[in-house]
């Protein structure tokens, strides 16, 4: 779940590092990943289930269901409020998308799934976007374009580097990708990351927007969720009278793409990634 310029300031857990970064052990990063793998599992649930016909209700019902019986807790679930286990965002919606029965996905939508869940404390957070049936052109690269930057991103979650460089990053690899008809995507910025452990939302906010070798300095331990939010066309955003859904202003579509990472001396290590050989 995206951090807010407004809504999480102020939320924060007393950390390890000064009075607002949490820095993790080992031990606790190993924790987190556990979290992490019931977030992944619920992704992968929800993805193959999302089809035409079916609701986000259905599939927030579904999420809910994959998190307890791995004995985890959503985390999104009545978090100030919030009345679901993940957001479900259709098209021009951006994040916070609130499931419901009456919102049944058809051929041709665009769905942002974000999910988070908590176990033995510990928070897990990751998004991705798919496709319901036939793939538009527009959105498979609009997709393509906030995975990558995302990725890019991820690249740069390392011990020395500042938290300037991961933004930089993501803002960089955003302007190398194109529309169909040559346009730009449009960089979500009141919208980005955050530090995450033993709360959802901890210091400190990680734009989608900067400059190389401004901000924080990283630090082994360190454990950040990145992700970008993109749009077809122009970037402003509004929030409904729900006062969750982000939704932009012009009616285009949007992207969301995320992982929970964790700052290792051997590099970025992404905790909310499927389970995979090299990784169990």
């Amino acid at each position: 779940m995206t951090a807010g310029l407004g809504r999480v300031a102020g939320r924060l857990s007393g950390g390890r590092f000064g009075t607002d970064v949490q820095l993790k052990t080992r031990g606790e990063i190993e924790a987190m990943r556990a979290a992490g793998l019931v977030v992944a599992a619920t992704l992968e649930r929800v993805g193959a289930a999302a089809a035409v016909g079916v609701s986000t209700r259905e599939l927030d019902e579904l999420a809910e269901t994959t998190i307890r019986e791995a004995g985890a807790v959503p985390s999104f679930l009545g978090y100030h409020g919030f009345p679901g286990s993940i957001c479900a965002s259709v098209n021009a919606e951006v994040v916070h998308g609130i499931p419901a029965a009456t919102t049944v996905l058809a051929d041709g939508d665009l769905l942002s799934v974000d999910c988070g869940a908590i176990l033995d404390g510990w928070h897990g957070d990751a998004a991705v976007t798919l496709h319901v049936g036939t793939v538009r052109p527009g959105d498979e690269a609009l997709s393509a374009a906030c995975r990558a930057a995302m990725w890019a991103g991820i690249a740069e979650v390392r011990p020395g580097n500042r938290l300037g460089d991961v933004s930089h990053a993501v803002e960089s690899e955003v302007t190398r990708h194109r529309t169909p008809d040559g346009g730009s995507f449009g960089i979500v910025a009141d919208y980005g990351g955050h530090g995450i452990g033993t709360e959802m939302h901890m210091e400190p906010f990680l734009p989608n927007v900067g400059r190389a070798g401004t901000g924080l300095r990283l630090r082994e331990g360190m454990v950040l969720a990145v992700e970008p939010m993109l749009t077809a066309g122009d970037p402003e955003t509004d929030e409904l009278d729900d006062e969750w859904t982000v939704v932009t202003v012009d009616g285009g579509r949007a992207a969301h793409w995320e992982h929970t990472v964790a700052v290792t001396d051997e590099g970025p290590r992404v905790l909310t990634a499927p389970l995979s050989d090299s990784d169990s």
